[in-house]
């Protein structure tokens, strides 16, 4: 296990709890996250499960939405991803890509609910993200 400070800890409270309402009807597998933002702010998100699969959209993106609907688009400096089982939940590509979007230096929490944690940098799960600059 991987000794966290309280403030990742608490980050990963947060996950969890956003785990207890995912909606994961067909795959049983929920996850939560929580991005925290420089500024201290804290947005979660879980799994939302679809009957077309392909409009199932994952915690990682709905904590990134939240975010970015909160007027905190920017300068995440973690995230939080929270999954039950052995093995740690790493988000996907389409996840990635859009972390890295909007913070692609963040520190990537991953912990299981039975304890085990681990941390990463997104920069080391996606090293070369496609990146358009856009006005602001």
């Amino acid at each position: 296990m991987t000794e966290l400070g309280p403030g990742e800890e608490s980050l990963i409270k947060v996950a969890a709890l956003a785990r207890a309402r995912a909606y994961a009807p067909y795959s049983k597998f929920k996850v939560g996250a929580a991005i925290r933002s420089s500024r201290n702010r804290i947005h979660a998100g879980a799994n939302v499960e679809n009957a077309s699969y392909g409009l199932t959209v994952c915690a990682e993106r709905v904590a990134a939405f939240v975010a970015v609907n909160a007027g905190d688009a920017k300068a995440w400096d973690a995230i939080a991803i929270v999954a039950e089982g052995d093995g740690l939940p790493t988000p996907c590509g389409a996840c990635r890509q859009v972390l890295a979007q909007f913070s692609p230096a963040m520190t990537v929490i991953l912990a299981t609910t039975g304890g085990a944690r681990k941390v990463t940098t997104l920069a080391e799960l996606l090293p070369d993200p496609f990146r358009l600059e856009v006005g602001t």
